[in-house]
């Protein structure tokens, strides 16, 4: 088969590698479609190694057709339509995929549109309910709105019955308005801080998705609720930062950090059931839907990257092998 091999960091190769072969409990599934991850582009910059046992290539996530079952895997059958969570592996045309990471396509999807889904819903999912716990009637503060796991964000924080806000550029405001968002702040000229406290009468945000990290850790303290929760999913603001850990204790405040690409097979698992199990009737109902700002052939990844880089994109960048 071929897949996007990565000789030296910073550059792409579409070249000939070995066919996958299913291990214990493992399927291969042929990629229909990828889609590209923040994760994908430090990969490929050379400061995020996948995983030990993982494929070497990028890709976090796919949709396509199971062609071999591994030993010890039911429940799933040769020519079955699927869509996946990966540890990488994704910018290829073949994958093998543990059987627990696996998702049926919902329905009203074709299968080239659901490879949209699997990492934003299973990281989501897991960092906004599954660990801070956003309940209906609270604020949810979402940061990047106007990226994958934004716009996903967005509309799974409206169908809990969340007040949503917004951080993106003005010229995404509209769409993430039309997507549900309660209000929207252009970061560039505008005081996220100020502006949450004044639409929330001075309260603060419950839950904070935040991707940017260090740069924005004392400001998300700032716009935090009593009792409210960040979730620190992305570092593009940086690694290392400093917060006024009295305003966190004052506020009765948490913060949690977590990526979803090292965490055990066994929780990648639970996490996916959770999802099959609370999103895909959403996403089934027409409630949330995949944001696709556009399709790509496999072999404009590097272009692809660029895109992704410059943030002018609104939802995924799906590949096609």
């Amino acid at each position: 088969m071929h897949a996007i091999t990565i000789e030296q960091p910073g550059s792409f190769t579409w070249a000939e590698v070995p066919d996958p072969t299913p291990a214990e409990g493992e399927v291969v599934v042929e990629v229909t479609a990828s889609a590209v991850n923040r994760a994908d582009v430090m990969q490929r910059q050379g400061h995020y190694p996948p995983p030990p046992g993982a494929p070497p290539y990028p890709g976090l996530e796919c949709s396509g057709v199971i062609t071999a079952v591994g030993p010890g895997v039911t429940g799933h059958h040769v020519g079955e339509r699927v869509c996946a969570l990966l540890a990488g592996g994704g910018y290829a045309e073949q994958v093998a995929v543990p059987a627990g990471q696996l998702l049926p396509i919902p329905q009203g999807l074709s299968l080239q549109e659901a490879a949209a889904l699997p990492e934003v819903a299973c990281t989501v999912w897991s960092n906004v309910v599954d660990i801070a716990r956003l309940r209906q009637g609270e604020t949810l503060l979402v940061h990047g709105g106007g990226g994958g796991i934004g716009t996903f964000a967005i509309q799974l924080g409206k169908a809990l019955g969340a007040t949503v806000i917004a951080t993106a550029r003005e010229s995404k405001h509209a769409q993430l308005k039309d997507l549900g968002a309660d209000l929207t702040i252009d970061y560039t000229s505008t005081d996220f801080v100020e502006a949450t406290r004044d639409f929330t009468d001075g309260r603060g945000a419950n839950v904070i998705l935040d991707i940017i990290g260090a740069r924005y850790l004392d400001k998300n303290v700032a716009a935090l609720a009593p009792d409210g929760r960040i979730a620190i999913i992305g570092m593009q603001g940086g690694r290392r930062g400093e917060f006024d850990l009295g305003a966190l204790m004052t506020k009765r405040g948490s913060i949690s950090a977590a990526t979803l690409r090292a965490r055990p097979i066994p929780d990648k698992a639970r996490i996916v059931r959770g999802v099959h199990e609370r999103i895909w009737p959403l996403v089934g109902a027409g409630t949330i839907r995949p944001i696709i700002d556009r399709t790509m052939a496999m072999s404009e990844a590097a272009e692809a990257h660029r895109l992704m880089e410059s943030s002018d994109h609104i939802g995924k960048i799906l590949l096609l092998p």
